[in-house]
């Protein structure tokens, strides 16, 4: 079997020159016709013209805290938004918080799906661009659950000695909030279970806590309730023992210094997702009602949160 590849990529730093450029090939040249490859290069040799013209794609942040093997969803979103904004889009993936800030933070992303946690500790770097709405607000809660056959755990204080999944190390409601409430209780949250340990995802926090491989997690509520929904076994194996006050959303932040005309752009875009239709489509799937502009008076329980635990 023989196929050929062609691949067109741009110079680093958006720079175009014909040797920027290069075609990558794949197959057996022994059984590849001469025409065809003489097309193919053709068709490559002018293409520089077309993409110098373009902007550089904006380059947008996300995690499997929001989004897990759902690659379909993806694509439709970035064709949404391409079109929104008339210009190419980007999603990149990363395992944690903590790479997406750090890709922020070195002009290599220019928006990101983020936490409130990491939002209000590099606040300086950061701009606030929209935040979800869910349920009619922006807020959600963190959840305490438990295995759905422990039917005595009636608070994290009766987890003491057992095992707990976080989700993530800079994750509001899947660290910060479960660590404040133990040492608003008086307890030294790393010394106060047997074991903890990151899953890096809400939705693996809930898999641990229902096959039994944690005693007990912090997850977030909206991803608790919308996999109730979606998958609704897996919700089923645990039990929610407590919530949380309502706290800010996870917002979409923009890196301090990109550009004003990419950040009104974007920001516009996310605020009518709810009046379009293909818009109002990609939010019924995250079960979300909409995005607003927000404040960052939202978060101000978190910061002090944050700043309790910092003392």
């Amino acid at each position: 079997m023989c196929y050929a590849d062609v691949t067109i990529e741009k110079a680093e730093n958006g720079i175009c020159h014909g040797s920027a450029y290069r075609i990558a090939m794949t197959c057996n040249p022994n059984r590849v016709r001469r025409s065809l490859l003489l097309s193919m290069i053709g068709w490559a040799a002018l293409a520089p013209a077309s993409l110098c013209a373009e902007a550089p794609p904006l380059r947008i942040g996300l995690t499997p805290v929001f989004l897990d093997d759902q690659v379909s969803f993806l694509v439709q979103w970035r064709v949404w938004l391409e079109k929104r904004l008339g210009r190419n889009v980007q999603f990149v993936q990363r395992g944690s918080y903590r790479e997406i800030v750090d890709l922020l933070r070195g002009e290599r992303l220019d928006f990101a799906w983020l936490c409130g946690y990491p939002f209000v500790r590099f606040r300086r770097d950061l701009k606030l661009v929209a935040v979800p709405s869910w349920r009619g607000q922006p807020l959600y809660q963190s959840y305490l659950i438990v295995p759905a056959d422990d039917r005595t755990t009636r608070s994290i204080l009766e987890l003491r000695g057992k095992v707990f999944a976080f989700s993530d190390p800079d994750s509001n409601s899947g660290y910060l909030y479960p660590n404040y409430l133990l040492h608003r209780q008086g307890e030294n949250p790393v010394l106060f279970f047997s074991r903890s340990f990151f899953t890096w995802a809400h939705r693996k926090v809930v898999e641990a806590v229902g096959v039994g491989l944690a005693d007990g997690g912090s997850v977030d509520g909206y991803v608790w309730e919308t996999l109730a929904q979606t998958y609704p076994d897996l919700t089923r194996a645990t039990r929610v023992v407590s919530r949380s006050g309502d706290l800010g959303f996870p917002p979409f932040v923009a890196r301090r210094n990109v550009p004003q005309s990419d950040f009104r752009a974007f920001r516009a875009a996310l605020l009518d997702m709810s009046s379009d239709p293909a818009g109002r489509e990609l939010l019924a799937y995250l079960r979300l009602d909409g995005m607003v502009q927000g404040d960052e008076a939202l978060f101000e329980e978190i910061a002090r949160m944050a700043k309790t635990l910092a003392k």
